[in-house]
């Protein structure tokens, strides 16, 4: 087993001043590849430190990933770190001098003198191209440990990983065969509810239930070897009966991808009206690139569940639109939602009882609630479903 390493450069992701997305995206990432990540440390912007972690992680890893420290400030030491590690110097990269000087022409800008240093590499450094920005990366062998330094610009280091590392790393070592991960989420059912109902699966020793809670989701991951594949999915169908009623997809799609996807494929254009989720739902909808016709933030206003349903009729209606959807105020616990159909309009009132929450994750809960309520429709289930924390507590059908 080959064992690969990160390590997160800079003192604002040390400090925590910012979240250190690109170690999840590349733990993830890398796993799927066969390759889970063995060790994953985080050092500051200091020489000594920098040195000291690249000479001591050379003794254990195969593999190290060094994410950061490429830009053109003083407190961007990856490279020198690297050359002083292995006893040598820097020296210029003239070609992707040129390419920096090129991109910047391009843009019809001036190339700071400061750039010149992101195209400085150690001697013995295997150059590795950057497509999408200034920083290229470089590649070096420091006692038993193939070392890459990537940029720690998230679009950078991405395509660097997918397009330039990856391949060197298929090249260099036998890799072993993916894992097989299945995955289903949930949305309304507590992870203690999930697990207690899952003890009973009987499991290969390899072959792991896994839970991820990100409010308001549980999502239940099935990982095991290739070679269990047999085994998981004859006990997969058990999972998904225990999810029930609350699975709301499954693989990694994600629900507003889906209903996009639902939409398109049945030519349907979606008009929404939002109070307490405050436009929630048309962000998350449009990232996906959802038919939106119409979108509206209205202030709070008390509204009886008739008053939504005709709201989201009238919605519909006058923007032409296949459906609408719309979100009342919260009023003592309780709001409405209503989803105009070219059938009907569905409106249910619900009671929250998850106010320990704070704001931005009742709105995300709620959020949830009424893009299910489009997912079951689209599906040809009814809109109405309990959902733990939320319990309807009145229905209404308008025709």
């Amino acid at each position: 087993m080959i064992s690969v390493e990160m390590l997160s450069t800079g003192d604002e992701v040390l400090h925590g001043q910012i979240t250190d997305t690109n170690a999840a995206w590349l733990a993830n990432f890398f796993f799927e590849q066969g390759l889970p990540l063995t060790r994953r440390n985080t050092v500051g912007d200091s020489l000594e430190s920098l040195v000291n972690v690249l000479r001591e992680r050379s003794e254990h890893a195969d593999v190290l990933i060094v994410n950061g420290g490429l830009g053109p400030t003083s407190d961007d030491l990856s490279a020198l770190a690297a050359a002083t590690a292995k006893g040598e110097g820097l020296v210029l990269h003239e070609p992707w001098l040129a390419e920096m000087e090129r991109f910047f022409n391009d843009r019809g800008r001036v190339m700071a003198p400061s750039n010149r240093k992101q195209a400085e590499i150690p001697v013995s450094a295997e150059f590795i191209n950057n497509p999408v920005g200034t920083a290229c990366g470089f590649a070096i062998k420091l006692n038993r440990c193939l070392m890459f330094f990537t940029p720690g610009v998230p679009s950078e280091f991405k395509v660097m990983v997918e397009q330039e590392i990856m391949p060197r790393l298929r090249e260099r070592f036998t890799l072993p065969e993916p894992p097989i991960c299945l995955r289903l989420t949930t949305f309304g059912r507590s992870e203690s509810d999930l697990a207690q109902s899952l003890d009973h699966l009987a499991l290969p020793e390899s072959v792991s239930m896994g839970y991820r809670s990100s409010m308001p989701i549980i999502e239940l991951k099935l990982t095991g070897p290739a070679s269990e594949k047999a085994a998981m999915l004859a006990a997969w169908p058990e999972v998904q009966r225990v999810a029930g009623e609350n699975l709301i997809f499954e693989g990694t799609e994600g629900l507003p991808a889906q209903i996009a996807r639902h939409l398109q494929e049945r030519q349907l254009s979606l008009t929404l009206s939002e109070q307490f989720t405050g436009g929630l739902l048309a962000l998350q909808l449009s990232r996906e690139n959802a038919s939106l016709l119409a979108s509206e933030v209205v202030p709070s206003q008390e509204e009886t569940l008739a008053q939504t349903a005709h709201w989201a009729a009238d919605r519909r209606v006058n923007h032409f639109a296949g459906l609408a959807l719309s979100v009342s105020g919260l009023e003592d616990e309780h709001l409405n939602f209503a989803l105009a159909t070219p059938q009907g309009t569905h409106a249910l009132r619900v009671k929250m009882s998850a106010t320990r929450y704070s704001l931005p994750v009742r709105q995300e809960v709620c959020a949830m609630m009424a893009l299910n309520m489009l997912r079951r429709w689209l599906n040809g289930k009814d809109v109405a479903s309990d959902h733990g924390w939320i319990d309807v507590v009145d229905t209404l059908f308008i025709e």
